[in-house]
């Protein structure tokens, strides 16, 4: 199968000649053979690409998780890099003077927290404010773009790590969310450059494309599928695994018993994965260098996981195992963080008030379906 980058390399985009464009791209950005889409752009006789703009992480994907990054220049091609994730998080119009065009190119990890996500609504925005062309380079849905799971984010509760209203597990591409983007907010619509020979039902692993890890803490495609899941562990003083070479597989606190922990997740039947009681020691992030009791999440059938329910769950079991020592995080948004990650304070709510699961995720259902309607009319690949 062929990327958008790859389509273009292999096709060309007449829409571009004559644009100085500039390029919203990390590491995540190669074609086939592993080459950077900013140097093969930079060689390419048809674009101008006159300006790179990173997210999180960097346009080299050299910053650590939540790192502010700084513009300068790329060692590499010698173009100016400007930070969507340091003093700004979206383009300014100082930024943009002289483009006729942003290209996005960034590997998407399939959920609405990902912070990628946030940067291409922003350069989105930012370019209908301007009128500049918008053009997206598709790429897969890495948790396979069939599956749709969680609640829609409620409007109260938009930040950078949910951005729009839509289900935590969106099952959609970057190219696919860019057209939702543009008709919910009344945007000219992207140029979107698809994929050729994606299947919807496919996972990351069957594309035959290389593996490039989104971010530090993603480094396989086992923690980007439980991720949905585990990242709202990030809400708590629990460890979801940084730090280790595990992240999002593991889970655990210095106070926890993994025993007990494995044997209350084991005794809830979830499918498709089971949980192994484990110790491990954070380097950094929560907890680091001292060792916590927890359990590695173990992936028996990706297709029969439910990973956001598992995360409620999850976050069930570790408030009862240790009501005293387990405690929810703040924001810098003076929120609490997951609320921020659900999109809802309902769950979070709903948890300390005693209910169960069920009743916490008993609305999901009817969010998918309106979801599952919407997103149709946006839907580039059958």
């Amino acid at each position: 199968m062929l990327t958008g980058l790859d389509v273009i390399l292999e096709k060309g985009l007449p829409e571009l000649a004559g644009m100085r464009s500039g390029l919203i791209t990390n590491h995540t950005g190669v074609d086939r053979s592993l080459r950077s889409t900013i140097d093969l752009l930079q060689d390419n006789d048809s674009i101008e690409l006159v300006a790179l703009f990173g997210p999180e992480h960097g346009v080299r994907g050299e910053a650590q998780a939540g790192a502010e990054v700084s513009g300068t220049i790329d060692q590499r091609t010698g173009l100016p890099v400007y930070s969507l994730y340091g003093e700004t998080r979206t383009p300014t119009p100082e930024m943009l003077e002289g483009l006729d065009a942003l290209i996005f190119d960034i590997q998407d990890a399939g959920v609405r927290f990902y912070t990628y996500v946030s940067t291409m609504m922003n350069t989105q925005g930012a370019a209908a404010s301007a009128g500049l062309k918008f053009v997206v380079l598709d790429r897969p849905n890495p948790i396979s773009g069939a599956s749709i799971e969680g609640n829609l984010l409620d409007p109260n509760f938009e930040s950078f790590v949910g951005c729009h209203p839509i289900l935590l597990r969106h099952g959609l591409t970057v190219g696919e969310l860019a057209r939702l983007f543009a008709a919910n907010r009344g945007w000219s619509d992207p140029v979107v450059v698809p994929m050729e020979g994606w299947t919807r039902e496919w996972w990351f692993d069957e594309t035959g494309l290389p593996w490039v890890f989104p971010s530090p803490n993603l480094p396989t495609l086992n923690s980007l599928t439980l991720y949905p899941g585990t990242c709202l562990i990030e809400g708590t003083n629990v460890s979801e695994g940084r730090g280790t070479t595990r992240p999002f597989e593991l889970v655990g606190a210095p106070w926890l018993d993994p025993f007990r922990l494995a044997a209350e997740m084991e005794r809830l039947g979830l499918p498709g994965v089971t949980f192994r009681p484990t110790y491990f020691t954070p380097t950094f992030s929560k907890h680091a260098g001292a060792a916590c009791g927890g359990v590695q999440i173990h992936i028996l059938k990706r297709e029969a996981m439910r990973p956001a329910e598992m995360g409620i769950h999850l976050l069930d079991v570790l408030r009862k195992l240790d009501p005293d020592a387990f405690a929810w995080r703040g924001s810098p948004e003076g929120k609490h963080s997951l609320d921020l990650l659900l999109g809802s304070d309902v769950p979070r709510r709903l948890l300390d008030a005693g209910e169960s699961v069920a009743q916490i995720t008993a609305g999901w259902a009817e969010d998918a379906r309106a979801f599952e309607e919407q997103r149709q009319h946006f839907l580039l690949y059958r």
